[in-house]
């Protein structure tokens, strides 16, 4: 089994080009072996609905890193393995954004794995969002909480593959170009 890299993004309005958490779970061998969690100031307003789903104010992140000063700590987590994400598109458009506004040059392309297209796949009788799916596997969540939400996705990820899911049948490709 290949190295995974589950994360999630938490944003701070309907602009949802900037983070305001990041969660990033890796699984090795089928196994999580490193979990990582911060919240990032997004140097940008907050809006209340997304205050009141995620729990994150301005309050929270005043003394938290923005995003160019923590890319270096979780780009070479992102690049360990094949990412994965819970409505992937979503989280990779964040984080498309965030490295474009800032400048950060990283790679063209990434391969991705989408939990929720390939849920539709292979697990078509559920409904595939997140606390449903976790409820349906008894799977743990506080959600909207970037640390649980990304290692649910692993999770997630995990029970696929153990009920038979051919991985690379899943497998995109994402844009960082335009």
């Amino acid at each position: 089994m290949a190295r995974f890299v589950a994360f999630d993004v938490e944003t701070p309005n309907r602009m949802n080009s900037r983070m305001s958490a990041i969660g990033i779970t890796v699984v090795e061998d089928g196994v999580i072996t490193e979990e990582f969690y911060s919240l990032v100031d997004p140097e940008q307003p907050f809006e209340s609905f997304n205050t009141l789903l995620t729990g994150i104010s301005a309050e929270s992140v005043q003394d938290a890193p923005s995003f160019p000063e923590l890319w270096p700590r979780i780009a070479p987590l992102l690049e360990s393995g094949l990412l994965v994400a819970h409505n992937a598109v979503f989280d990779l458009g964040v984080l498309k954004r965030c490295l474009r506004d800032y400048g950060i040059e990283w790679r063209r392309y990434t391969r991705y794995v989408c939990t929720v297209q390939m849920g539709r796949r292979v697990l078509p009788q559920v409904s595939h969002k997140l606390n449903v799916l976790c409820e349906y596997y008894g799977i743990p969540l506080d959600h909207h909480r970037a640390a649980s939400d990304s290692r649910a996705c692993a999770q997630i990820l995990l029970r696929y593959l153990a009920d038979g899911a051919d991985l690379r049948q899943h497998i995109r490709t994402y844009s960082f170009t335009k």
